[in-house]
């Protein structure tokens, strides 16, 4: 077993079994094993107690607006990571409309991941999107790496990401 670089004591731990104490062992940030909560620590490891404190695996948000770049103003990488990880989440997957320009292509996957620069205070990922006649980029978004992609087949309320039609095929047209 890895030498762990950091240790989690607390008497609350989400454990599969249930809360109980326990102690998280962290090697190279990823959790390598977990013992009792009084377990002898070696002496160049950091140990955190969490004392009471409710100890759980992060949080993903699979829906967030985070609208960087372009609208920023309304919430950017910065501040919405931060408040994710103040909140105990790990990851957020931000959806793909908001940002100008929207997600709907790989290049456009591309601006969003350079707008990330070193703002990030939780993992992300990105939702695409299919809007009328970007059936040719969905590939292009696959390979760059989004879960899924997000249509709406009402007005989503921004004009860069219009709705999709059932019946003349996805991404296209209504009319």
């Amino acid at each position: 077993m890895a030498h762990p670089d950091l240790l989690i004591r607390g008497r609350r731990v989400l454990l599969p079994t249930g809360v109980a104490p326990a102690t998280l062992h962290i090697t190279a940030g990823r959790i390598t094993d977990v013992t009792g909560h009084g377990a002898p620590a070696p002496s160049d490891v950091t140990i955190v107690d969490a004392k009471d404190l409710l100890v759980t695996p992060g949080i993903v948000d699979s829906h967030v607006h985070i609208n960087e770049p372009g609208r920023t103003e309304w919430e950017g990488f910065h501040t919405a990571t931060q408040a994710a990880a103040a909140g105990g989440i790990t990851t957020v997957v931000d959806m793909p409309l908001n940002s100008i320009p929207p997600t709907t292509s790989a290049d456009a996957a591309k601006v969003k991941q350079d707008a990330l620069g070193n703002q990030l205070h939780v993992n992300v990922a990105f939702w695409g999107g299919v809007v009328p006649g970007n059936v040719n980029d969905l590939e292009g978004l696959q390979r760059f790496g989004v879960p899924g992609c997000k249509c709406f087949t009402c007005e989503s309320g921004v004009d860069e990401f219009p709705m999709s039609t059932v019946g003349r095929g996805i991404g296209t047209p209504s009319g």
